[in-house]
């Protein structure tokens, strides 16, 4: 194993044998490199490090003021489709998707909620039915960040209704541009439309684009959920005065006029629980494995969401008839998840959407009492009945 010093020799070696103004040239000599994501594989974009060692990289790629692979708009093939690949995709898979995932040739969305299957997702709906070499899929899928970017998609589907639901699920990565795929925009309390509807008719799907065993999509899934939470909640390090406390200091700082002793008070709580999360956040991408992310991610991404929405909620009080105007309600297409942007009216707006994306509070809520607090597990009547039988 690489010590520090020998790491940042290789980081050295990279930067002064490459140009740096040929963004996918260097990207590529990176990847090869191993200096991608240095806890994954030899071959694979890492070199089998500890998560922690890729601080080591970053600090001095940034500090050469090297290309970067645009990581705001990669966010769910980064932090969701890799780890997914890499603990359940076949060496061939890993090879195809994950270089082209990294360095930002292919965008990725997840295809798993739809209109009868949110916080339930193992009641899924979609079918996946075997035609030879292929699978025919058909269904809707919705709440789809970035699918109006996405080259493949993250797709959950039910092959098999006559076991029960989370045993009748198979995992695949759906090409985004084939025939049968529809995007449809879904608008939200802001205007912008990052979330996507889709309908599947008929969209074939080779077998090779399977990824697990047929009937184990539940396990996968689980994989890309635990990575959504993680990422979402804790996906990289940030410093104090970052995230929704720092457009709120902004507005106290230049407030001054309509400061109350009990909005400082508020203030310093609010600093005092963004402080405790962002160092728990911190904790937990330490002790994170490469593909095997716990159920601890579900934690962070919870309070991510509930200080969030408290901390704009703040903003908009301390901004006073300010906080209320919220002027521009055009319909736009982003180009990623916009949490902080567009004054405090916006932020206040897009922060109830955290505890829906990426998994709801109550789910999450569960998640923590069963499996980290070893509470008895919620009432599943429908569990062991074959989802054909279960009443929708």
């Amino acid at each position: 194993m690489l010590t520090e010093q020998e790491l940042s020799d290789k980081v050295k070696a990279l930067i002064d044998g490459h140009d740096l103004t040929r963004r996918e040239e260097f990207l590529d000599a990176r990847f090869d490199a191993g200096l991608a994501w240095v806890h994954f594989p030899e071959g694979l974009g890492g070199l089998g490090l500890p998560r922690t060692m890729q601080a080591i990289v970053e600090q001095a790629l940034t500090a050469a003021r090297a290309p970067d692979n645009k990581p705001d708009q990669l966010v769910i093939g980064l932090g969701m489709a890799a780890p997914t690949i890499l603990g359940h995709g076949t060496e061939e898979q890993k090879q195809r998707w994950l270089r082209k995932l990294w360095t930002g040739r292919e965008v990725w969305c997840q295809l798993f909620s739809e209109p009868g299957a949110g916080s339930d997702l193992a009641a899924i709906a979609t079918r996946a039915v075997r035609d030879g070499d292929d699978w025919l899929v058909s269904g809707q899928k919705l709440w789809t960040s970035s699918a109006h970017h996405a080259d493949w998609g993250l797709l959950l589907a039910r092959t098999d209704p006559d076991v029960p639901k989370h045993a009748g699920l198979t995992y695949f990565a759906a090409d985004m541009h084939a025939p049968g795929v529809e995007v449809r925009p879904l608008r939200q309390l802001t205007g912008e439309a990052e979330f996507n509807e889709e309908f599947l008719t008929q969209v074939r799907i080779p077998d090779a684009q399977r990824i697990g065993a047929v009937g184990a999509g539940w396990t996968v899934a689980m994989t890309t959920l635990m990575s959504e939470r993680v990422s979402i909640g804790s996906s990289r390090a940030i410093p104090r005065d970052a995230g929704m406390i720092g457009p709120a200091l902004r507005t106290w700082r230049e407030k001054r006029e309509l400061r109350t002793p009990g909005l400082h008070d508020k203030l310093l709580r609010l600093w005092a629980d963004q402080e405790v999360a962002r160092l728990a956040a911190e904790r937990l991408r330490q002790q994170l494995a490469a593909g095997k992310p716990g159920p601890e991610g579900s934690a962070a991404k919870l309070v991510f969401a509930r200080l969030n929405q408290d901390i704009s909620g703040f903003e908009v009080e301390l901004s006073g008839a300010d906080g209320l105007r919220y002027d521009d309600w055009t319909m736009r297409r982003s180009e990623g998840a916009n949490f902080f942007g567009r004054g405090p009216g916006f932020r206040y707006l897009r922060a109830r959407g955290n505890s829906i994306e990426g998994g709801t509070s109550e789910v999450l809520r569960n998640i923590i009492a069963e499996r980290v607090l070893g509470l008895p597990p919620e009432q599943r009547p429908d569990k062991d009945v074959p989802w054909k039988d279960v009443p929708r």
